[in-house]
């Protein structure tokens, strides 16, 4: 009858923009301030009471520096709900279903601070299935599934979820194509560290020439259609990288076809792909924090 008896607050690793169902999502939120968290329990409160909502409801919202804005509210269970509930050890839909069916539930206590371990749920595609599609995440959902892993940090169980949807490990080499002038400036220190750690960066020709130019050393390919020397493509058919990091520029039409053809080949040829920012900026501290060969391997019952 409007009053929440039990909730949870997760956090992309991405910015808004990307669908959801495409994010990966973690629990219990890492890098929300307090007060962002404080506004987000007030108006679920409020919209709650106001929707006389009575069951199971989910609700995105977009915050940045403390102000916090509300994308949506869907009056029903969501894909986060089996995360959710695993995660925090509480059935969710066990407590939707009483409601609905008009049993009395005791509220749940929030204990989002006292846990000792962090959920962290990738997104698993399917573009080798679906010829010529753009591998690329944006505001339609592309995922058709998913995978959650929990880990002692938000590294652990991060690199854990990823080895789950096809990431392989260790990676040795990189090839890279970094974006915007913002986007390129914000990996210029992931690299760098990676390369400190010993990793190969291959980059396309506006890439290379900013990393050097920021004493990073790296290794320059053509695109595609530039039609001389070796490019992107034949690095990826010769299996000589790990994994490929595009981020998604302007949209010229000679650079959005290069970009989709690198993208496309990494998936058809089953390298792992990156095409958000954040998620390589989170990808290189985790790899730089921990050895994703030694992760440790508990059942879901120990944590």
């Amino acid at each position: 009858d409007g009053n929440i008896v039990c909730s949870a607050i997760s956090e992309h690793v991405e910015n808004a923009g990307v669908h959801s169902g495409d994010a990966t999502l973690v629990l219990p939120a890492q890098r929300t301030y307090l007060e962002t968290m404080r506004q987000i329990k007030e108006f679920s409160s409020d919209i709650a009471k106001s929707l006389n909502i009575n069951g199971p409801f989910n609700i995105q919202f977009l915050a940045k520096d403390n102000k916090v804005k509300v994308i949506e509210c869907n009056l029903r269970a969501s894909r986060s709900f089996p995360f959710v509930s695993k995660t925090l050890k509480h059935n969710f839909i066990d407590v939707a279903a009483k409601v609905i069916i008009g049993k009395k539930v005791e509220p749940l206590a929030d204990s989002t601070y006292t846990y000792n371990y962090v959920g962290v749920k990738a997104p698993e595609f399917s573009f080798t299935r679906l010829e010529g599609a753009d591998p690329t995440t944006g505001v339609e959902m592309a995922s058709t599934g998913e995978v959650a892993c929990l880990g002692q940090d938000f590294d652990e169980a991060f690199l854990k979820a990823l080895t789950s949807v096809g990431f392989r490990f260790p990676i040795k080499s990189i090839l890279i194509s970094s974006g915007t002038i913002e986007s390129k400036s914000e990996l210029l220190e992931p690299a760098r560290q990676l390369v400190k750690a010993g990793v190969k960066f291959y980059a396309t020709p506006g890439t290379a020439k900013f990393m050097k130019a920021h004493q990073i050393e790296v290794e320059e390919i053509q695109w595609p259609l530039n039609g001389k020397g070796t490019n992107a493509i034949d690095l990826i058919k010769s299996k000589s990288v790990d994994l490929v990091i595009n981020i998604p520029k302007n949209f010229q039409e000679e650079e959005l076809t290069n970009d989709y053809l690198v993208r496309r080949a990494a998936v058809d040829y089953k390298i792992p792909l990156v095409t958000n920012r954040q998620l390589a900026m989170r990808l290189a501290e985790a790899l730089m924090n921990k050895n994703p060969l030694a992760l440790e391997v508990k059942s879901w019952d120990e944590y």
